[in-house]
């Protein structure tokens, strides 16, 4: 059983919304203090955890609801950073430009091998409306990506499991689509997508953001049982599974607030270099810049060269507007 926080109406109204609500607003100091590290856990209770995450939540909604031009590198950029925790969570070495190299510079149609695969399920994460991420079919596809194949019976099962728990409260939720990647032996960052999908739709975001993948051991401890009875835990320790979760989803959008503030600043660097460009396709460009993580310079854009591209390219980081993100002479990479 979950205990469901029950915050008192007087601590609710005290959270100063207006104080998140204001378009490229800093995130309050107070926020920031009220989200236990994990290291701190054990002193604040699940009541106080779960108002914090929610204040956390409350600020990220407001970036989510701008549906800023951005808001595709945006996503695209919190899924490689999960992914990267991903890959380091199943003992593979590489990073996040390791990652990037691998599904970017791979042929379409080959096989970006299991870290790409990872990166792959984290953009779809952030690619598709949240009402259909967590239907059979795609639901199949993220499994095979992540390394967890089902077959049809035990993903219909997993899928209506999903579906009830989208209808339940935050807590349960998140906690929820944890433990049933914990059951099916799928592993925390399965546990971790599902959760942040479900999230998602409930919020009614446009598009999901990774939150919970980027935060490594969120969960914190494997669920407890009795020793040597095959026993759920007792309540206290599912309360303490609930902490763990709600502060690292609060961690989470904090530091997705903060991206897009980064982001904001740097696309509008791009957006005023854009004026001076004279390439035809030039508007293209930017907008695939404003939708992706990044842009490999021999990619095939509204019909333009590589020659004329890779000018196109050199010109922005002359103006600001871009960064080259390998330091290679050759298989460039470009991003805001």
């Amino acid at each position: 059983m979950i205990l469901r926080p029950k915050p008192s109406q007087a601590r609710l109204a005290a959270l100063p919304g207006a104080a998140l609500a204001a378009p490229g607003a800093t995130i309050p100091t107070w926020l920031r203090r009220a989200i236990p590290a994990a290291q701190s856990l054990a002193a604040h209770s699940l009541e106080d955890t779960a108002i914090a995450a929610g204040a956390a939540l409350s600020a990220l909604d407001v970036v989510v609801r701008r549906q800023e031009r951005w808001g595709g590198a945006w996503r695209q950029r919190l899924a490689l950073s999960a992914a990267a925790t991903t890959a380091k969570q199943a003992g593979r070495i590489e990073d996040e430009a390791a990652l990037r190299d691998t599904v970017l510079l791979t042929k379409a149609g080959d096989d970006v091998g299991p870290a790409g695969r990872m990166v792959l399920a984290w953009r779809r994460l952030v690619t598709r409306p949240p009402e259909d991420l967590l239907t059979r079919k795609p639901l199949g596809v993220v499994l095979e990506e992540f390394g967890h194949p089902l077959d049809d019976e035990a993903l219909g099962d997993l899928a209506d499991e999903l579906r009830k728990l989208g209808a339940g409260g935050m807590v349960d939720m998140v906690v929820g689509g944890f433990a049933a990647a914990e059951r099916n032996s799928f592993g925390r960052a399965t546990g971790a997508w599902l959760a942040d999908a479900l999230v998602a739709q409930r919020l009614g975001w446009p598009r999901a953001v990774p939150l919970l993948g980027g935060e490594f051991n969120a969960a914190g401890p494997a669920r407890p049982r009795r020793a040597g009875t095959g026993i759920a835990a007792s309540p206290e320790d599912e309360s303490t599974r609930a902490k763990n979760l709600l502060a690292a989803q609060a961690r989470a959008a904090l530091r997705a607030v903060d991206l897009s503030t980064e982001l904001g600043r740097k696309a509008d660097r791009l957006l005023t270099a854009a004026p001076r460009l004279r390439a035809k396709a030039a508007d293209a460009v930017v907008e695939k810049l404003l939708s992706d993580d990044a842009i490999v310079a021999s990619e095939k854009i509204a019909g333009m060269s590589d020659r004329g591209l890779r000018r196109l390219f050199d010109r922005l980081v002359e103006l600001g507007g871009v960064r080259e993100l390998t330091g290679r002479a050759a298989f460039r990479i470009y991003g805001i």
